[in-house]
């Protein structure tokens, strides 16, 4: 039931991390703070496709 998705730079645009999520219980898009090694500091992150 797990779906792995990738969460995207939302500054770059760079796809930098992977993770999983269950679509069923959190339907809505994740986004947390994580380092980008292309910006290199810390920027939101968000579920892309």
């Amino acid at each position: 039931m797990r779906d792995i998705i990738t969460l995207g730079c939302t500054e770059c645009k760079h796809k930098n991390y992977t993770t999983t999520k269950n679509k069923k219980t959190t339907p809505a898009k994740l986004e947390f703070s994580k380092y980008c090694r292309f910006c290199r500091k810390h920027t939101p992150h968000k579920e892309t496709k």
